[in-house]
């Protein structure tokens, strides 16, 4: 039977000693009926709220908020954009435990009439980035759970395991979530301090005359954690008109590394919501919670998509995404930008320069033009002129390269002998260092002129059929 709100009221003043009970009201918000509440008004004007436990696992919500909400002392609590309740005093009615916070302002917005659009939906996305925000001494300081990305998936798995032993959650849900705790690409992300769960009713508001209702307190800090930040937009799932808005609105304002599979996380949390209900009716023994757990699983699988557990395909920053994409990138994209041979450290006049010119002044230019004019009158490779001093092709970029035949497929160059910047030797052997000084003291390169002439022609050639090339 249901507390009185005056019997309620009455304990107040033995968890807060020094408070002077002026009135008393029920507690308007709806309730699950595992707690009996009220609200108590002081001699001073101020409201607070009493919870008394219906049962023992509502007594370990109370203690478990009592201990969060002194977890949030006054240096985390300046870091977050809205209030949060304070503990005032615990206390006992009859058996049951009962805990006094301070009344909250606001109202309450239930997840489906959150309305997209500016307004509650950004704010309630920043409010959740405020709280992923926080630094993680605050749970590790209070001594309360601190768990990696693994411990996330161990702790899943345990549950898929134990739901499933059941013999009650369909073999398509089963499979589902099996094949999502094996995907290591879920996986990857950064551990935050989360509530383990919030829920739509856990945010309170005021109406803003300009930018609409805003986030002005959060309830429900009995799961504050180190976790999944996935954890707390599973309730997304319950939401389609602001999910979109709320996601947008907490990627922006995050302060964390990018998570590209956030939103598959947080639906298969979601999910597993009805997976724990089964388990706790199986370990209390109650076949009427095990039978409505069963059902919402029932339902849940006939209303699936396939696709909502993958990670997302859009690009948000992380290595995998990037790696993806490049198979969609236009194959015309390459050909705005000129990147051709930008990266190579030599000329191309280079290649061609006899051992004996290395030992002697740079050739007079007229000279160098001359000798260019009668090898490009010959059918030759392009001239000096045509070759910038850093050995980018021509001007004109790739659309000057197809003039002078660049398509032409690429050719084997392991063949050709006595080139500057081939590895290859003569024999077709592997250089170890420069052939300069070898070549100078080798009797077969010596001084005739038609030969340093054909070595020309070679290099020549081969530059072009280098530069041919836009494969390499």
């Amino acid at each position: 039977m249901a507390r009185s709100p005056f019997t309620l009221v009455a304990a107040v003043t033995a968890a807060v000693p020094g408070a002077e009970v002026t009135g008393a009201r029920a507690l308007t918000a709806d309730g699950d009926g595992r707690f009996d509440s009220a609200v108590a008004t002081l001699a001073d004007g101020s409201e607070l709220v009493i919870r008394v436990a219906a049962d023992d696992a509502a007594a370990l919500e109370l203690a478990e908020e009592a201990l969060a909400l002194r977890a949030l002392t006054a240096g985390a609590r300046e870091m977050l954009p809205f209030r949060v309740p304070n503990a005032m005093g615990e206390t006992r009615v009859g058996e049951a435990r009962a805990l006094v916070t301070d009344l909250m302002p606001g109202f309450q917005i239930e997840a489906a009439h959150i309305p997209a659009g500016r307004g509650a939906a950004p704010s309630v996305g920043e409010a959740i980035a405020a709280v992923h925000s926080l630094p993680p001494s605050v749970v590790r300081s209070a001594g309360l759970s601190v768990r990696d990305a693994a411990a996330v998936r161990a702790e899943t798995e345990q549950l898929v395991d134990r739901a499933s032993a059941t013999g009650r959650v369909p073999a398509r849900l089963s499979a589902r979530w099996r094949s999502a705790v094996a995907d290591e690409k879920l996986w990857h992300f950064e551990s935050a301090v989360t509530l383990g769960g919030i829920q739509a009713l856990s945010f309170l508001f005021e109406d803003d005359p300009q930018d609409g209702p805003q986030v002005v307190a959060v309830l429900g800090w009995r799961g504050l954690t180190v976790g999944d930040p996935a954890e707390d937009l599973g309730w997304l799932s319950g939401a389609p008109d602001a999910a979109s808005d709320v996601l947008a609105a907490y990627t922006a304002a995050s302060q964390r590394a990018a998570d590209d599979a956030l939103q598959a996380r947080a639906r298969l949390h979601a999910e597993l919501e009805f997976a724990r209900w089964l388990v706790h009716g199986d370990e209390l023994r109650r076949p009427d919670i095990v039978d409505d757990a069963a059902a919402l699983l029932e339902s849940l699988s006939d209303g699936l998509r396939s696709e909502d557990l993958r990670v997302a395909a859009t690009y948000t920053g992380g290595v995998d995404s990037a790696l993806d994409l490049l198979d969609r990138v236009p194959a015309t994209a390459a050909t705005e930008i000129d990147t051709s041979m930008q990266t190579d450290a030599y000329r191309p006049e280079d290649l061609w320069r006899d051992d004996q010119d290395d030992q002697n002044d740079q050739d007079d230019h007229d000279d160098q033009d001359d000798q260019d004019d009668a090898h490009a009158a010959s059918g030759g490779g392009m001239s000096s002129a045509e070759a910038s001093s850093d050995g980018s092709p021509p001007t004109g970029g790739i659309e000057g390269a197809a003039r002078t035949g660049w398509d032409t497929p690429t050719q084997d160059l392991s063949e050709v002998s006595g080139v500057r910047g081939s590895s290859r030797g003569p024999s077709g052997s592997t250089a170890t260092g420069s052939n300069s000084e070898t070549d100078a003291d080798d009797g077969s390169a010596g001084s005739d002129l038609d030969s340093a002439n054909e070595a020309q022609r070679a290099a020549r050639a081969a530059l072009q059929r280098w530069t041919r090339s836009d494969s390499e």
